[in-house]
């Protein structure tokens, strides 16, 4: 566990001079009088802590469902690296033998390929038409493929109406189709914005609840600033405001609210809502937006899916490679992309992330100059390929 802590409150003291202090929960803000009331998780002592500049970073909870029996014991929401161990303990120490994820995001299905792996039987519920609801439905069919090839059994356009328990322990998952029996049942319905002290002292919340901030990541309040998964980002090709809840993106709004509160100066300009995940033999990417976002905005818009290998056709282990992009009819502004392949697949996903962040025209995009070589790619990139593809469509 050792190695997955970058660092720890030891650290933090001895190499940067930062009091880190783990097991303490601030339970109230005082904006008026700049302070924060604090309490030990492990232990009895409570207290004001002053403050001349605040930053909230309390991150995202997962979204517990308003069920029937979701208070069952063997329920689990993994979230943080505790949880993770938690169910881990579990799989290894009580050798459940059912387990149902409930929700097909990037936590469920990692989930759903780990359990399965470990010898039990594992299905996924999903409410939607495919999996992995952040790609359009028929890149998303792909992933669902991969999912069953390992042995996991879907149950798409169902939804959760309760669990059933016995002395308090979960023994089944009901949709409004089925009962399945669990013995396990691990939430992958994703997450939402822990912004409860926000909102209690009167801090606007935006999208999805999450904490309104300036591209300084400052609040309405002078010298209250947030960021990470509490905070509503600003979407660059949508042009509006967003919740994405990534560690990239808390990562880079850190620094530049750590930059300002230390009287630097720094704006985080937005997000594309770039990211990438491996299930099972899959490799899967997405940035920008899909159809459906598209069509919300009102733009109109032509797609073009084009299947290719991931290098040279004659070299050994040249995978398969689907490659989706999304451009405004007309102008040819790029708009989103989709990759879903095998081994060396979804870090192409950069080249329409950088694409995406510069604001080029899928005409533009034709001519990159990207690099070839056999054991890397065809000579015309996948990306490309698409790229030209979508060019006689607009």
């Amino acid at each position: 566990m050792g190695s997955l802590i970058t660092l720890t409150p030891e650290v933090f003291h001895e190499k940067r001079n930062i009091d880190a202090r783990v097991l303490h929960e601030v339970t109230e803000l005082d904006l008026d009088k700049r302070q924060v009331h604090v309490r030990q998780v492990e232990g009895t002592q409570e207290w004001w802590e002053p403050f001349d500049q605040l930053m909230i970073a309390t991150g995202a909870l997962p979204i517990k469902p308003d069920v029937p029996g979701a208070d069952a014991q063997g329920i689990y929401g993994v979230h943080t690296l505790q949880s993770g161990i938690e169910v881990r303990t579990v799989a290894d120490q009580q050798k459940p033998k059912h387990a149902v994820i409930v929700g097909g995001g990037y936590i469920g299905l990692e989930m759903a390929e780990a359990l399965v792996r470990r010898g039990m039987e594992v299905s996924l519920i999903e409410r939607a038409q495919q999996v992995m609801t952040t790609l359009d439905p028929d890149m998303g069919e792909i992933v669902s493929e991969a999912l069953m090839a390992v042995g996991v059994k879907l149950y798409r356009e169902e939804s959760l109406q309760g669990f059933e328990a016995r002395d308090g322990r979960v023994q089944g998952v009901v949709t409004d189709q089925r009962t399945l029996p669990a013995d396990m049942v691990i939430l992958g319905m994703g997450v939402r914005p822990n912004a409860v002290l926000a909102e209690q002292v009167g801090i606007p919340l935006g999208e999805k609840g999450a904490i309104q901030v300036d591209d300084r990541m400052q609040t309405n309040v002078e010298g209250v600033w947030a960021a990470g998964d509490c905070v509503q980002s600003f979407h660059l090709v949508s042009r509006r405001p967003i919740h994405i809840a990534l560690a990239t993106v808390a990562n880079k709004q850190g620094r530049v609210a750590g930059i300002n509160i230390g009287g630097g100066t720094a704006a985080f300009p937005g997000v594309v809502g770039t990211a990438v995940s491996k299930i099972c033999a899959k490799e899967v990417a997405r940035t920008g937006l899909q159809e459906r976002e598209i069509e919300q905005v009102g733009w109109e818009h032509v797609a073009e899916k084009i299947e290719s290998r991931t290098r040279a056709g004659y070299y050994p282990q040249a995978g398969r490679i689907t490659v989706k992009l999304l451009a405004e009819k007309g102008s040819g502004q790029l708009l989103g992309g989709q990759i879903v392949g095998e081994e060396g697949a979804a870090k192409r996903i950069d080249i329409l992330a950088t694409a995406l962040h510069a604001g080029m025209k899928v005409q533009d995009m034709v001519h990159l100059d990207l690099s070839y070589a056999p054991p890397y790619s065809p000579v015309w990139d996948p990306v490309l390929i698409a790229a030209r593809q979508v060019e006689k469509l607009i």
